[in-house]
């Protein structure tokens, strides 16, 4: 008989390696890119300190248990599948990380590795370090779901969870549903991210219809399983199984072209154990795979994120994707729903097909074949049968269970043209499987960078370019040129008026939206009143509503609802302005035809409660709440719905054990009343999170102040903003449409308000809208003198938006001395003294004067080691890195090493021309291995050009020539092209420098010019390039603020190289001549120090 699910919570502790605190200060990284598309955090804090202290910590687990098996849920932690337990093979089937220890991986900083994390609506997820709403449902069925859910903040969209065990059943069932109660299109993605723990034996798999995989942003292609190219920078060309773990050296993405099954996973050939994932892959195409590498670079990452439970990749599962990015669109108020199949198997080795009740396998075993199976749960009186060119060569009638695997030997010698059925009693196919045949199977193309906008033929390319822009977020390249670019062509173009339009309602610019959509709407009815889609009346709807011109907005979104498209969303927002006038049955009306076409909005299923209360409908409002908290029970309108009617405490208090995300799920409710016109339920549910401790309230007493002002409350709200005012900075980063209004309402009341108008300044920044933000920082800056954030913020305005460093340089030191212990504050007025090449001494003694704050944070700390390196303090560096323990981000590695070699090889010449070569080769043999402090290891492939040409001469001048010759032979290797070096992967062009002196030294003077004429041609012909961001870079994490002129880095650039190749070719006079001008630009250009000195040493 089947047991009942078990189902429990309990207090657990781990053992936790500490974070810093989240950065106070708002974070507008409008141009870093991350995992392939756009890096900005804001209204998120970052995290950029990670402790090297490990401590036990409690956590509040949530436990699922059946009869196979066992799994731990972390809310505090994402929401994250902390444990899966397989009982029967006594195995952790997902990689179980015994400590909790965070890296600097995730969007926001920390992130740790194991378990199954939930990346949406981006990868990795925002909130994947913090809390989230659960609640635990207990079926009739004896079956069990832990639900997890939250409101992410940075476009407002839900996502939710649901883990399931059945009795009975060896399988993990995930429930999801994404979700967008917001009035604009969002786009997201959904990728479950498994770990799975690794060795020399593991393998993953992939169906076998998959004959190649792809790269980030698919930008790159190769076959697989057997790889034939170059892929990653690594020669594959002899043929390699990039299926195994052990195969490949570097840290590698794949994801599978389409496939037609419905499964993915991986497979320990040593212990005869595995793990799939089952889901329908017409919704869920995404089959990936990513290791940090079977190398000292991946065994380096292994050490910052576990102690002792080693290697891992992850295979992760993507719905409504297929690549990362790969964005799909959610519609106003739309939600999308899918399940996922997370399920541990054994003995079957790599499967051939899988449903979430079946696995199969067939292979060739001598003159035999295998067939295997698993079953998830007991099945009794299966039929299978085995055919071969349809013929009948195996038929059994059996009965599976997880306990048992059904292995038969099939009288067949290979499996051309072989066919395995499995039949239930009824007769019905349940799992099917059929040799793929032996074809050459194309290659597809890599795709393609998009085109300038002139550079492109017609208005629907400049279109759909602009809007694959904007679904894929992308970092850098920005849709409205190619809008403009459409419109400068035919400035009645619907499509682009429409995105212009509706761009500008996002940015909060719903004056200057409404033209282009009324542009949108001429052209649209130029030739019938009735246009095919009404998405330019919703959406001039929307910008009217939000300037407040209800009465033109109600016609437009009716007239938007003449199309089926647009009548979910159209009668919404018709309901939501009755209900603001207190039109009661019209708005009931427009809500039961707005849920007519979509029964789970989740926030018109609310509009409806508030609907019925106030037409005093108080039975119906009761059963209404009750089904839809049925249909989700994280609709905290409907649960306070419920309170206003019943006034039950017991109701009030399941609200606020539900809100396990504090302020923004208040935030949120209070900007779902305010948005239909309730000022009134709205103030109360800001009191309510106010009355109680639910994290940064600040915003709170913000909203609340404005249902004061806009109630007539004016003498409470006085009191509501002086108390607002008073309430912390830190942390309060508004960014919803709405409170645009809330904090201008604030303002306009208040006369006075500087933090009201910081907040707005920092909201309109997030928007893109900079001359409003300036002004209203400014304004706030001249009402507080002594806030020291606004100057800061004013400082990277100025500096990166206006063009005025002076300024910007006196603004942040006001910043830094208001508050002397902000280190954020400190590195980046470092970093903007660096921008401006203040003399190196003169930043190291300004470090020195604050070397507290200095060893506070490693980028500082790094900077401070750079400039002891800039100023010949190499000792000093050497020991300063060699006492610090750091942490890189996931990107932005190489950092920390280029300087602990720097030191050591600089150390190493002055010992050299001192004749003292014993030392300096032990300092160069340093160079070679990365200590575990520097928090990361070596590439496979490396550039040690210049170390070995070092330590060659040190041997020939030991009178070691076999050796010496060895090692100027290493010194030649390389590639010899000249390019940008952007990504901590990328070649050094420095080296190719000292391949050409590695070549004279073996008396091959013609390879030697050849080299440096190529450093010298490649800056001549680049010199005048314009910069152009790679346009499929997939990771540039770089917190800095400061925005950089790229065509002044590419000058640089250029001029040390035609330096270095005049500097190898003897041309001493040009050589100078090419190091002046590029140091005049940047005088911390180290490659520029370094070989300069080159002329007057051991080069003489």
């Amino acid at each position: 008989m089947k047991e009942s699910v078990n189902v429990w919570e309990e207090d657990i502790l781990l053992p936790t390696y500490g974070i810093g605190r989240p950065e106070k200060n708002p974070m507008f990284l409008e141009k870093r890119v991350y995992q392939g598309s756009s890096g900005v955090v804001y209204p998120y804090p970052v995290i950029e300190k990670i402790e090297d202290t490990c401590e036990e910590k409690s956590y509040h687990a949530v436990w699922l248990e059946n009869e196979y098996i066992k799994v731990m849920i972390l809310p505090e932690l994402g929401g994250r599948i902390q444990m899966a337990f397989d009982k029967v093979k006594q195995r952790h089937f997902i990689y179980y990380n015994h400590v909790i220890k965070p890296a600097l991986v995730g969007l926001t900083g920390p992130w740790i590795s194991g378990g199954i994390e939930f990346n949406w609506p981006q990868h990795h997820r925002p909130s994947t370090f913090l809390p989230v709403d659960y609640s635990i449902e207990r079926c009739k069925d004896g079956s069990v779901v832990v639900w997890v859910s939250e409101r992410e903040r940075m476009f407002g969209q839900k996502g939710t969870a649901g883990f399931t065990l059945r009795p009975g059943r060896a399988v993990l069932e995930i429930q999801g549903k994404v979700s967008n109660p917001t009035p604009l299109p969002q786009t997201f993605l959904w990728w479950a991210n498994p770990a799975v723990a690794v060795n020399d034996c593991y393998q993953s798999v992939f169906p076998s219809d998959v004959n190649a995989v792809f790269d980030h942003g698919k930008r790159d292609v190769s076959r697989y399983p057997i790889a034939t190219g170059t892929y990653y920078k690594m020669d594959y060309s002899a043929g390699v199984d990039i299926s195994r773990y052990k195969n490949i050296p570097v840290p590698t993405s794949y994801m599978a072209i389409r496939s037609n099954y419905n499964f993915v996973g991986g497979y320990e050939n040593d212990t005869q154990a595995g793990v799939l994932h089952v889901a329908n892959h017409h919704i869920s195409p995404g089959k990936k795979q990513w290791t940090w590498g079977n190398g000292d670079f991946g065994q380096a990452w292994d050490r910052n994120l576990t102690d002792a439970d080693g290697p891992y990749i992850e295979l992760m599962t993507g719905v409504y994707t297929d690549n990362q990015p790969d964005f799909s669109w959610l519609q106003p108020y739309e939600e999308k729903t899918f399940t996922q199949y997370f399920m541990p198997y054994r003995e079957l080795g790599v499967v051939k097909n899988a449903s979430s009740e079946l696995l199969m396998n067939l292979e060739t075993e001598g003159e035999e074949c295998r067939l295997k199976l698993f079953a998830t749960s007991a099945q009794q009186g299966l039929r299978i049968v085995v055919r071969q060119a349809g013929v009948i060569r195996f038929e059994e009638i059996g009965s599976l269970s997880p306990e048992q695997i059904f292995d038969r030997l099939i009288p067949i010698n290979d499996l051309h043209e072989a066919e395995v059925i499995i039949y239930d009693t009824n007769g019905r196919k349940k799992l099917s499987w059929k040799a793929e045949p032996e074809t050459i199977k194309a290659v597809p193309e890599a795709a393609k960078p998009a085109l300038a906008p002139e550079e492109i033929k017609t208005n629907e390319e400049l279109y759909l370019t602009g809007l694959h822009l904007e679904q894929y977020r992308h970092a850098t390249y920005c849709p409205t040129d190619y809008y403009r670019e459409a419109l400068r062509r035919d400035n009645g173009d619907a499509r682009c008026n429409n995105a212009m339009g509706l761009w500008l309602i996002r940015k909060g610019e719903f004056a200057q939206a409404e033209p282009y959509l009324r542009n949108a709407i001429a052209r649209l009815t130029e030739k019938n009143p009735n246009p095919y889609d009404g998405e330019a009346f919703y959406n001039l709807g929307l910008a009217l509503k939000f300037q407040g011109k209800d009465d033109e907005a109600y016609d437009s979104f009716y007239k938007s609802c003449w199309n089926a498209a647009w009548q979910d969303a159209g009668y919404y927002s018709l309901a939501q302005i009755s209900v603001s006038r207190s039109n009661w049955e019209e708005a009931l009306e427009e809500i039961e035809k707005s849920l007519l076409h979509n029964w789970h909005n989740l926030r018109g299923r609310h509009l409806k409660a508030i609907i019925l209360r106030h037409l005093e409908q108080k039975e119906e409002a009761l059963a209404w709440i009750e089904d839809s908290l049925k249909t989700d029970a994280f609709n905290f309108g409907c649960l306070f719905e419920k309170y206003l009617i019943t006034r039950n405490e017991t109701v009030l208090i399941q609200l606020r054990n539900l809100m396990k995300r504090g302020a923004p799920d208040y935030e949120a409710l209070v900007l779902d009343y305010t948005s239909a016109g309730r000022f009134e339920e709205a103030l109360a549910v800001a009191e309510l999170a106010i009355a109680q401790p639910v994290g940064e309230q600040t915003l709170l007493h913000y909203y609340k102040s404005w249902c004061l002002i806009r109630l007539g409350k004016t003498a409470e709200a006085q009191i509501a903003i002086a108390t607002a005012e008073k309430e912390p900075a830190d942390y309060c980063f508004p960014n919803a449409l709405e409170a645009i209004e809330a904090l201008q309402c604030v303002v306009d009341f208040a006369g006075k308000a500087p933090k009201a108008l910081y907040y707005l300044g920092n909201l309109w920044y997030d928007k893109r809208r900079y001359p409003t933000a300036i002004a209203a920082w400014e304004r706030s800056s001249r009402e507080d003198e002594t806030f020291p954030t606004v100057w800061r913020n004013l400082s990277l305005a100025y500096f990166n938006k206006m063009n005025r460093p002076d300024e910007a340089v006196a603004l942040l030191e006001k910043a830094f001395r208001l508050d002397h212990t902000d280190a954020r504050v400190l590195m980046e007025l470092d970093q903007l003294y660096k921008r401006l090449n203040r003399p190196h001494i003169e930043r190291l003694c300004f470090l020195e004067q604050h070397i507290d704050i200095v060893m506070t944070r490693d980028d500082l700390y790094l900077e401070y080691v750079t400039l002891l390196n800039q100023t010949g303090q190499y000792r000093e560096a050497i020991r300063r890195i060699d006492q610090r323990k750091f942490h890189p981000w996931e990107g932005g590695e190489g950092k920390v090493p280029a300087q602990y070699q720097l030191a050591r090889l600089e150390l190493a010449k002055e010992l050299i021309n001192r004749k003292k070569y014993d030392d300096a080769l032990a300092l160069i043999d340093e160079c070679y291995i990365y200590p575990t402090h520097l928090g990361e290891g070596k590439l496979p492939g490396a550039q040690e050009n210049d170390f070995n040409y070092y330590k060659a001469y040190i041997l020939q001048q030991q009178g070691r020539p076999e050796e010496a010759h060895s090692l100027f032979v290493k010194a030649c290797s390389g590639n010899s092209q000249p390019a940008a070096a952007m990504y901590y992967n990328d070649q050094k062009p420095d080296k190719i420098f000292y391949q050409g002196l590695a070549y004279r030294k073996l008396g091959e003077e013609e390879k030697a010019r050849s080299r440096f004429n190529q450093l010298i041609t490649y800056g001549e012909e680049h010199l005048f390039d314009r910069f152009k961001m790679d346009y499929f870079a997939v990771s540039l994490p770089d917190l800095l603020i400061w925005e950089d002129d790229m065509d002044k880095k590419n000058r640089i650039h250029c001029n040390y190289l035609m330096a270095l190749g005049h500097l190898g070719l003897g041309n001493r006079t040009k050589a100078e001549h090419f190091f002046d001008i590029a140091a005049s630009m940047d005088n911390n250009h180290q490659g520029v120090q370094i070989h300069r000195k080159l002329m007057n040493t051991i080069l003489s």
